[in-house]
Formats: structure tokens, sequence, C-alpha cells
């Protein structure tokens, strides 16, 4: 159950600085007592990126421009859309909605939404990885998980081998 609403200048920031991925971001569902919505607003420099490229097989997200613009690479085929303040993009789990999201020369300030269903798949199509978790959804809590690894896609062994 909720305490009531939270302030976002209250909520801790988690700073990403990853090469051309950097960021900021404020886990709000997490703060306000979310347990199957996540919430995250994220503040992204000029020309900087924010994830790699991935979709989810067992959650949605979304993404809502609150301030600035930028580029959202989608789909298979990674279709470029113009992002800009008021956008709403709805990603579906699966790899129609793979995404990559970059800011523009004003930087960029969304809000994202997710289920937080568990156990999750994330698809890392450009590196050929899965991320897989297990105990707590992507953006939950960590510390809960019985399962969190990033893989070879192509990993594989035989049910039956020893």
């Amino acid at each position: 159950m909720s305490d009531g609403p939270v302030n976002v200048a209250d909520v801790e920031r988690t700073d990403y600085d990853h090469g051309d991925r950097t960021f900021q971001r404020k886990q709000l569902g997490a703060a306000a007592g979310g347990e199957e919505l996540g919430a995250s607003l994220y503040e992204v420099p000029a020309g900087k990126r924010l994830w790699l490229r991935h979709y989810h097989e067992g959650n949605e997200e979304s993404v809502f421009v609150l301030q600035g613009g930028g580029t959202l690479w989608l789909g298979p085929d990674r279709t470029e859309h113009t992002l800009e303040s008021g956008d709403y993009v709805a990603l579906p789990a699966g790899e129609d909605s793979a995404h990559e999201i970059e800011a523009g020369d004003d930087g960029l300030r969304l809000l994202m939404h997710s289920t937080m269903h568990d156990p999750d798949i994330t698809v890392y199509p450009d590196r050929d990885m899965v991320g897989l978790y297990g105990g707590s959804a992507p953006g939950g809590d960590s510390d809960e998980r019985s399962l969190s690894a990033y893989l070879d896609r192509d990993a594989e062994v035989d049910y039956w081998e020893d």
C-alpha cells in the first residue's frame, strides 16, 4: 500500500556514466510503493543516450517526453523518429518495440513506465545478448533477485547432457 504522494525532489538520484550512455534516473514508482507498475524520471544530457537498444519479452514500457527532444530508433529496422516535448510512445512486449533513445541539442527529460512482471527476459539485438531476471523484474529490487544474468543469446546446452 502506498504511503501517499512522493515529490520528485525527495527521490534519490542514480547517475549512470558509460561513455555516450550518460543519464540520471529517479525511480519514482518504487519510492511511491509501486508493486506492479514502475516509473522513472530520466535526465539525459545533449547528445547522450539511454540504455542499450533492447526490448522485453515479459514487460511493457512507455515513454513520455516532458522537456527537450531527441531521437528514438524503434523496431527491428531501427526506424528513426523525432521526439519532442509532449510525445508519448507505447512499447508493448516483443521485438517490434526494440528501442534506443538519444537526447537532442537541448537534452531530454522523460518519464518511463513499465509493468513489473517477473520473470522477464530482456533482448539486446545489437549485442546478441539477453538479460534474465527472476525474483524481481528489471528496475525492481535487485536484492530480491534469485536470477540476474546477461548471456550470449545463443548460449545453449543440451538438456540431457551431463
